[in-house]
């Protein structure tokens, strides 16, 4: 992992045509293995990275729910071990399932293949292994074909009883076919063009786990007091690991039940690493669009750059308008926005006119295990539509990543903010305390997203 983030940021550091060809490269590299990694809450794919979140609509979108454990260094084979196959199907040639197993064993000649004589016996497949060593033991890690009635217990039963310890099994599916330099390579390419992608790229490269971004201002528990308790080189400590973020503050990521080895933190401290070298970088595509008046704005990514045409923004807003959508003091909304607009916490879109002002931002916000969606539409471009438009792309982006719903906070009065999450035609669950309202979507199996303007029409892409 290490070599191939150097690589990516060695070449990005010299020029734009450069990092262009690096990138091309990856991607046919992905190409020809046929990489097809679909993200979800335990893992999957994130959107494209040049993207502004326009979608096609579809009737055949999948919510994944894969498994959790992610590859770690150490040897890795595909079936080559006793009892292993790479074919499909069950040995029996009837109904079988694919699990991922972890298991340790002692660091001894013919341990590993006393457990592999054992799969065999049951008729299991190890489609690949990886192997890490452990202060005590060596942990290896299985992917396995074995025959449907066999359950994760009797599984990890029989890896014990083959002298297996702190045995670990889950549901695996056919996107952890891929193998792991793919996988090493999209994320690198993917974190490569985007910074917005370090905190989905470490939740693929982990498997299920919560990511927090600790800001390096802030109080005692999430501000500099953090970042002091985390050397440069970061920590591991059983199921919790702390990077320092390159912006300054902490990167905390917890997995429950299962504990990160040594692999996994050098992979995850050099990918936050390549963002770091890397810097400040969003996609940079654009979308125009027309309104019904023939008005023309165009939708991109923005970040912590754009935060001075999002403070005048805001001086061109009412109060109620602020007011509806900080549920706060008026006065305090830009304090908000180096926040809002970091990629470390989600993605921003922007409406902007011809002249570049912007008039509209749309987040989407990583909130531990959930995602939030906000909304602010300039006084003057309310009921036009394009609150609709961004949200109708975030929340695209949100099912490409995997989210089971997402949620929007506003007030029972805010009626355009609950206008647009009706009309995107999910299921919705409304909870309403002391006129606060969360709207929360779900985003089923079939999720129609990137609708168009219901008042315009998408004329081109820069």
């Amino acid at each position: 992992m290490s070599d191939v983030t150097d690589a990516v940021a060695h070449f990005a550091e010299h020029g734009t045509a450069v990092p262009a060809l690096v990138l091309a490269s990856l991607a046919a590299l992905i190409a020809t293995a046929g990489f097809r990694t679909r993200w979800s809450r335990r893992h999957g794919q994130a959107p494209p990275a040049d993207d502004t979140g326009a979608r096609p609509p579809t009737t055949e979108r999948t919510a994944g729910t894969g498994p959790t454990g992610r590859e770690t260094t150490g040897s890795e084979q595909g079936g080559s071990e006793p009892g292993g196959s790479a074919h499909g199907g069950s040995a029996h040639g009837g109904e079988s399932a694919l699990w991922r197993m972890r298991t340790t064993v002692r660091d001894a000649p013919g341990s590993l293949a006393v457990l592999c004589a054992a799969l065999a016996e049951r008729r299991i497949d190890i489609l690949s292994l990886q192997t890490h060593p452990l202060a005590e033991g060596t942990m290896d890690e299985f992917l396995l074909r074995a025959p449907g009635e066999l359950s994760g217990t009797e599984l990890a039963d029989l890896a014990t009883a083959a002298g297996g310890a702190r045995t670990w099994t889950e549901r695996a599916d056919a996107h952890d076919l891929v193998d792991a330099p793919t996988r090493v390579l999209a994320l690198a390419a993917r974190t490569a063009l985007d910074a917005a992608e370090l905190p989905l790229a470490l939740r693929q490269l982990l498997g299920r786990c919560t990511i927090r971004s600790l800001p390096a201002t802030g109080g005692a528990r999430t501000g500099a007091r953090a970042a002091q308790g985390v050397p440069p080189e970061g920590t591991l400590e059983d199921t919790v690991l702390r990077l320092r973020a390159p912006e300054g503050g902490v990167i905390s990521v917890e997995r429950p039940h299962l504990p990160f080895t040594p692999a996994e933190f050098a992979r995850a401290r050099a990918l936050v690493e390549l963002d770091a070298r890397l810097g400040p970088r969003i996609p940079h595509a654009r979308d125009v669009l027309t309104l019904t008046e023939g008005s023309d704005i165009t939708v991109r990514r923005v970040d912590t750059r754009d935060v001075p045409a999002a403070k005048a923004m805001h001086e061109r807003c009412s109060a109620r308008t602020l007011g509806l959508r900080y549920h706060g003091p008026v006065g305090d909304a830009d304090r908000y926005l180096n926040h809002l607009l970091s990629p470390r916490f989600g993605r921003t879109l922007a409406a902007q006119t011809a002249s570049g002002r912007i008039v509209a931002l749309g987040h989407l916000l990583w909130d531990g295990d959930e995602t939030e969606v906000a909304l602010l539409v300039e006084d003057g471009w309310q009921r036009r539509g394009i609150g609709g438009e961004l949200l109708g792309r975030l929340v695209a982006m949100a099912a490409e990543t995997g989210c089971e719903s997402v949620y929007a906070v506003t007030q029972a009065s805010n009626t355009g903010m609950v206008a647009a999450m009706r009309g995107l035609g999910l299921p919705l669950d409304y909870q309403i305390e002391e006129g606060t309202l969360v709207v929360t979507a779900r985003l089923d199996p079939v999720t129609r997203s990137g609708a168009p303007l219901p008042h315009g029409e998408r004329i081109g892409r820069e």
